[in-house]
């Protein structure tokens, strides 16, 4: 025992023995070590059980210090402390905190440097009445509430329901965990979540995250706020950290960045790290709460049986406070919003007002941008540049700019900081007021007046102070459409306000509007986009070609712009289309109808070509080059030369040889070299879109779902889409007649007919009718409920190829389907007696190229990384272990090169490795979905945390494959010696730092083979 262990442990016995035993000790050792030698001693006087009551362990002095100081009575610290995991508190420095300025922090001893013995009764008052005025609560309102300085603040059942959650997601083995709360606009969905932040802030580490933040600044600061002054950063405190009105896309990929960070650290995938609290507007929180109700909680403006008597009580409380201007927004809510009572309670603020003056003008500018814009407020500077207040820049400016409001205005606008810029801004009290003002100011000024009155009026538009932030919420005004998948009850084709006007003043008010505001906006290029877009829709084609054209020339190389201009074009076309008086055109009377869908199809073709620094989720033009294109086949097999009995073999003939009919050569002299090519181009679109469709996620970004022009089958259901729109287009050049579904099943394997005798252009068609015309359509069949009716069509597809046929006649996109075919009918019928071996599929494989400019397309490198990959790690030949190697090397680098290109998409995983052999070994994610329970968000939820994993079908079906990490990548043993095959991690939170050698479960995509579910070998 040292020199310095031998004192304490005799100032201990003499302690002890003074004081008469324990109750006033307490034994502080910040090594466990340490204590472990010391106490060994320390027992000849105390028994070790009193000695462990009475013991801090691993606790350095710092946390000591810094909770024996939040415990004293002085308010004077410069610091402010966070829990730490050992039960104690530790130091946040000033200096500390302001380099994590993502994030507003909440400390154990928030407010508690507020001098409570200096504030005023009045200035207590002020706080607590502006939140029940409408302001968003602050953390004084709580501390206040807690020193029982102000009233208890209401806790809604929804902070009840939300801290069961969170109290259940703490205990699960995850390292990351999320709580969403859906709310009402102005129904309190803020105040709880800020409830549970300040509940929470002593066991857990709390913080805000900024709006307008990089994600990656946001997970870089929020790991330091875990790790501060912790002794082991494996085992801290979980960080709870509340997203307020962000993006699904913000939040995954936040979530994302955590989860790469917990696995280059080497935390255990168990250890709970972080709690992303999702706070979000919407219109329809029930409808939210649906897509995932173990995780998510609703506030509505409905108030419950057990809330109704609390609200009620606590207003007749407020109103012996305070005047019942006070706490307008309050009492509001105590009514659940009816709308009868907002009705009379406007009514009565608005009795008599001036209508001309301009207060009542500023009222009603308010009330338009915060029915319409969420989250939307006019600073203070312009409201005061709009009446023609005097600007004196000191302590007295917002009084000065009170005193100028007439008594309507005072109770109807709230005055608030911006969270960022702390500028002054005003709005109304409450969203549900601002929609009734609107409606009853509007008796005497229409909405379309009101907003022609803010977009023309120069001095609101051109003032300088917080301009940005003005001139955004005037574009969301006229463009930012109402979105299902934002919260909305229904999605809007146009703005809210535009829709509106429309509606109730006529189209050319819209019109007139978006002109005046593309002007407003200094000739703003998606402003011209949406009036080209509204006057298609209203079918004003030759008005809605100039504001497309004026779009295009503003951004030439915007993606969505070029597609309005296709838009326009098919719209007209359509139109011309379904407006025919004669059902057998003749070529000469419709060459508007051909020469405007050939426009149109240009349009797009522009569209895909052009060159753009922007990234995008797809180029969605080749949809509107596909739907022309169907319709105008459609429209040709009609003109009188093609619609006899033999009209369409003589189509046919015309589109796919040099073969013109004397009717069309001279009406048709300038289309002919585009309608001969339209086949060909078409079948370019479908397999562009194939291709995409094959690499990524369909997910859009919010940026995009706002610009995006496409029906809703092809936003929505892509995959689907495709397969109809293929089928359609097949059936112009083969034969086979379309049937019910029913019909199909029974009769599919007599539609080939001998295979022998068909072309390979006529099996192709053929394929494509049935759909095996391309990878999706064959992939769409495996997620056909009738099982048997995909596999019918399957065999009907492989039994156009006959034993006679030599497969060297197939092209590599021929043999590719074909081959697909062959993996997709072992998934649905397994014993289908059309299936080739395993082994015959590999040699056939084998004409795909690797190398050279002769390379092979991605389906078929896909395909050869299916069949190559062996069942057992000692089975390949060296000559299939190079070909596996080449086929997902060229794959990894082709992804690289397409992802450039794409903004956020997801890497999409077809097929697994399972345990069984030959084609068995393939699975299509199919089969394991159906293994998934729940709602879509959460079959996603379990896919995205990793649950799927632990599921026993799919422990039992998929197998698990050995590998290795080296310098934070991934291999597995390849064929040769010293060869190996790098696997990329799908989601890389479970991805060990360093070298290790790990178990996964393999998932094979475009980007070559993925790993899922890694796990350090045991």
């Amino acid at each position: 025992m040292s020199d310095v262990e031998q004192p304490l442990v005799e100032t201990f016995h003499e302690f002890y023995a003074e004081m008469n035993g324990h109750d006033y000790l307490a034994v502080i050792s910040d090594s466990k070590e340490s204590y472990k030698k010391w106490s060994s001693l320390a027992q000849l006087s105390c028994p070790i059980s009193d000695l462990k009551e009475i013991s801090i362990v691993e606790m350095p002095l710092s946390h000591v210090d810094a909770t024996v100081q939040s415990i004293q009575l002085s308010k004077t610290k410069s610091t402010r402390t966070l829990p730490v995991s050992n039960g104690g508190l530790c130091f946040l420095k000033s200096v500390e905190e302001a380099l994590l300025d993502s994030l507003e922090i909440i400390s154990v001893d928030q407010c508690d440097d507020t001098k409570l013995e200096i504030m005023s009764e009045d200035e207590i008052q002020q706080i607590e009445s502006h939140f029940y005025r409408g302001g968003k609560i602050e953390w004084i309102n709580f501390w206040l509430a807690d020193q029982q300085k102000c009233g208890v603040i209401i806790k809604r059942d929804a902070y009840k329901q939300a801290s069961t959650i969170l109290n259940t997601v703490i205990h699960l083995s995850k390292c990351i965990e999320s709580v969403n709360i859906y709310h009402h606009p102005g129904s309190g969905g803020s105040t709880v979540a800020r409830q549970i932040l300040w509940s929470q802030r002593t066991k857990v580490r709390c913080a805000v995250v900024k709006r307008s933040k990089e994600v990656t600044t946001v997970c870089e600061h929020a790991v330091k706020l875990r790790e501060h002054d912790e002794n082991d950063t494996k085992n801290c405190l979980p960080v709870l950290l509340l997203l307020e009105d962000q993006n699904a896309d913000y939040v995954d990929e936040l979530g994302q960045h955590l989860r790469n960070v917990i696995a280059i650290k080497k935390i255990v995938p168990s250890v709970l790290c972080f709690i992303l609290l999702v706070c979000n507007r919407s219109n329809d929180p029930e409808r939210m709460c649906r897509a995932l109700p173990s995780r998510t909680v609703t506030v509505t403006h409905k108030l419950s049986d057990r809330e109704k008597p609390l609200f009620s009580k606590k207003v007749e409380q407020l109103k012996l406070q305070f005047k019942a201007e006070f706490i307008l927004t309050f009492v509001l809510m105590s009514k659940e919003f009816q709308p009868s009572y907002i009705k009379d309670f406007v009514n009565n603020i608005l009795d008599n007002i001036d209508h001309s003056s301009l207060i009542t003008r500023l009222i009603r500018i308010v009330a338009l941008l915060n029915c319409y814009v969420e989250d939307s407020y006019i600073s203070v500077s312009h409201c005061e540049a709009t009446l023609g207040v005097a600007v004196h820049v000191d302590t007295t400016r917002d009084h000065a700019f009170v005193d100028h409001l007439n008594d309507a205005a005072r109770l109807l606008f709230i005055h608030l900081k911006e969270s960022l810029t702390q500028i002054s801004t005003i709005r109304i009290i409450h969203p549900k007021v601002a929609k009734e003002i609107l409606t009853q100011l509007s008796a005497t000024l229409r909405q379309s007046e009101i907003a022609m009155n803010l977009i023309k009026d120069p001095v609101l538009i051109n003032h300088r102070f917080d301009r940005d932030e003005f001139l955004k919420f005037i574009k969301a005004l006229f463009i930012r459409r109402n979105k299902k998948s934002r919260g909305d009850p229904k999605g809007t084709t146009f703005s809210p306000l535009i829709e509106h006007v429309s509606t109730e003043d006529g189209v050319q008010k819209a019109v007139d509007l978006l002109e005046a505001a593309y002007m407003a906006l200094g000739k703003d290029a998606h402003v011209a986009q949406q009036l080209a877009r509204l006057l298609y829709t209203n079918c004003r084609f030759e008005e809605a070609l100039k504001w497309a054209e004026e779009a295009k020339s503003l951004l030439p190389h915007e993606i969505h712009i070029l597609d309005t201009l296709g838009q326009v074009y098919k719209r007209w076309f359509y139109y011309l289309y379904d407006n025919l008086v004669d059902k057998e055109p003749s070529p000469e009377r419709d060459v508007e109808i051909i020469s405007t869908a050939l426009k149109g199809i240009s349009a797009f073709r522009a569209s895909e070509k052009a060159p753009t620094k922007e990234t995008l989720s797809f180029n969605h033009s080749y949809y509107g080059e596909i739907d022309i294109g169907c319709r105008l086949l459609n429209f040709l097999s009609k003109v009188d030369v093609f619609s006899s009995r033999t009209g369409k073999s003589e189509l046919m003939k015309y589109l796919l040889t040099d073969y013109i009919p004397a009717e069309v050569k001279t009406p048709w002299q300038t289309f002919h070299w585009q309608l001969k090519g339209l086949q060909k181009s078409l079948n370019h679109a479908f397999e562009y879109i194939s291709e995409d469709l094959s690499y990524f996620q369909t997910n859009l970004s919010e940026e995009d779902e706002e610009h995006d022009a496409r029906d809703l089958e092809q936003v929505h259901k892509p995959r689907e889409w495709l397969t109809r729109k293929s089928a359609v287009y097949a059936g112009f050049f083969c034969n086979i007649p379309d049937e019910s579904d029913e019909a199909a099943e029974s009769s599919s394997t007599d539609m080939a007919g001998p295979a022998e005798k068909l072309s390979s252009f006529e099996r192709q068609m053929r394929a494509y009718k049935l759909g095996g015309g391309n990878v999706i359509t064959i992939f769409s069949l495996l997620h056909d409920k009738k099982r048997e009716r995909a596999g019918k069509k399957l065999e009907t597809i492989i039994n156009m190829y006959s034993e006679n046929l030599t497969w060297n006649e197939l092209d590599q996109k021929e043999l590719t389907n074909f081959m697909f075919c062959q993996i997709a009918l072992n998934c649905v019928l397994p014993g289908s007696s059309k299936l080739l071996s395993l082994q015959k599929l590999q040699e056939l494989s084998k004409r795909f190229n690797t190398k050279g400019k002769n390379m092979s397309s991605p389906s078929a490198l896909f395909l050869l990384s299916l069949l190559f990959w062996p069942e057992t790690s000692n089975e390949s030949s060296s000559a299939d272990a190079q070909i596996l190697l080449e086929a997902i090397n060229v794959l990894q680098r082709l992804y690289v090169k397409k992802k450039q290109h794409m903004r956020k998409s997801r890497i999409l995983t077809h097929f697994f490795l399972a345990k069984a052999r030959g084609l068995n070994k393939i699975v299509h994610k199919s089969a394991i979905e159906k293994h998934i329970k729940g709602t879509l968000n959460e079959r996603n939820l379990k896919w995205l945390g990793g649950e799927v994993w632990k599921n026993k079908e799919v422990v039992q079906l998929l197998k698990r494959v050995e590998g290795w990490t080296e310098n934070g990548k991934l291999f597995v043993k390849g064929g040769g010696r010293g060869d190996k095959i790098r696997v990329v991690p799908l989601h890389s939170a479970s991805l060990p730092n360093g070298n290790e050698n790990v178990t996964f479960y393999l998932g094979f995509t475009f980007d070559g083979v993925v790993a899922l579910d890694i796990q350090v070998a045991e």
